[in-house]
């Protein structure tokens, strides 16, 4: 076997770092040897382990690494780490995301003998804290980023904002890989997906169907989203459906929203013919098969680091409509691949909604050009290619 990689990630949530972690494990061996560490999910989260499975993987659990802060299960979890580096002496510890970022590099700069990657999946310096809880995360993040050899940012607009807005290291430290997937599924059986789909949640052929993907948690901003549904019912004569597809800890303050608006809604696996303008499905694991039946894909978030659900999106080519934050102008072409609106601008999500419910010649044309945004920028294939370049020049500098 090759040099070895100790790879910490936060939790094994369905999202982004559990793809990228898994991946890279897979696919790094034999040049590498990965031993795959990470916290439980959280019970308001999907599960990932179907795509571990899939992949062959078997990770360690560490329970005492939690997505809350506690002084008793994060120092339980920090000396959990502390044993598995001593036991399998990696060559690379290589963290995602901020839970295990601070954990595993403090682990790391104790052992003192391998080189410390970091990869930002995401960041919480704006939107998620008042500012002195921020400023402390800020102050954190600087003292381990100057320990760190190598920090990997998932976009361009990440690095800028890591680097000028908030200073948390210098340019020359950070490398910018992107996020990469097995995309192929979403150019597979689409017209067999669409129909069992749209079968499923009763959608007729006349009918828009306008789908957010993704946790439903504060960050994310659903309240917009069912705004949005809302409003465009009423100024359109098309039809048109909204899904909100996840769960989480949001689920029911969004289903108390839609019913203090009046927008009729239903809940979990539809089993019935009268469907409601709003339906709320929980997580779909086949998410290829929930795109292939919708016509629109939306984000309404606050702050966002590369979102999957527009990666996959584009490859299943359907239109996208998001604000503009965090790293989505790295993600999406706007006008090319989606129609971007500033960050919480109801009117303005309403009227670029409005133009793609109402333009089929504008959701084809945007649709039709996903695909070939994605399919080699966010190839798996690329970016196991990018980590082994970066960990060979780290391993010979």
């Amino acid at each position: 076997m090759g040099k070895k990689v100790l790879r910490i990630i936060n939790r094994f949530n369905l999202g982004g770092p559990t793809f990228n972690a898994a991946y890279l494990t897979k696919y790094l061996e034999p040049e590498f040897e990965t031993l795959l560490v990470g916290g439980q999910w959280d019970e308001s989260e999907e599960s990932s382990q179907h795509i571990l499975t899939n992949l062959g993987l078997k990770p360690t659990i560490i329970e005492e690494m939690k997505r809350e802060v506690s002084m008793t299960s994060d120092r339980e979890a920090y000396k959990r780490i502390k044993k598995i580096i001593k036991d399998f002496q990696p060559d690379i510890i290589h963290t995602h995301a901020s839970k295990a970022g601070a954990l595993g590099r403090l682990a790391a700069i104790n052992y003192g003998k391998a080189k410390v990657v970091h990869t930002f999946h995401g960041h919480v310096f704006h939107s998620y804290f008042g500012s002195l809880k921020t400023n402390i995360y800020k102050n954190i993040e600087r003292g381990l980023a100057y320990k760190t050899d190598k920090i990997v940012a998932i976009s361009e607009r990440q690095k800028l904002e890591l680097t000028k807005r908030y200073h948390i290291c210098g340019a020359e430290k950070i490398e910018v890989i992107p996020l990469g997937f097995d995309l192929n599924k979403f150019q597979e059986n689409n017209v067999e997906k669409r129909i069992s789909f749209r079968k499923q949640y009763c959608i007729q052929d006349d009918e828009i169907a306008v789908g957010i993907i993704g946790r439903l948690v504060p960050i994310k901003n659903h309240q917009l989203f069912i705004d949005a549904i809302h409003e465009v019912r009423k100024r359109t004569t098309l039809k048109i459906r909204g899904f909100i597809i996840g769960d989480g800890e949001e689920r029911e303050n969004l289903k108390a929203y839609a019913n203090m608006i009046g927008l009729p809604h239903v809940n979990g696996e539809f089993r019935g013919n009268n469907p409601a303008p709003l339906h709320f499905t929980s997580w779909i694991k086949n998410i290829d098969w929930a795109n292939s039946g919708l016509d629109i894909i939306a984000l309404t978030s606050f702050n966002e680091g590369t979102p999957v659900s527009l990666i996959e999106a584009q490859a299943a080519n359907k239109p996208v409509i998001s604000t503009k934050v965090g790293g989505i102008k790295n993600t999406v072409i706007q006008n090319e691949t989606a129609l971007l609106v500033n960050q919480n601008d109801k009117e303005d999500y309403i009227n670029n909604l409005i133009k793609l419910v109402e333009n089929k010649e504008l959701r084809e044309r945007l649709g039709a050009n996903g695909w070939a945004h994605v399919k080699s920028k966010f190839h798996y294939e690329r970016l196991a290619n990018d980590m082994s370049k970066l960990y060979n020049e780290l391993l010979t500098s």
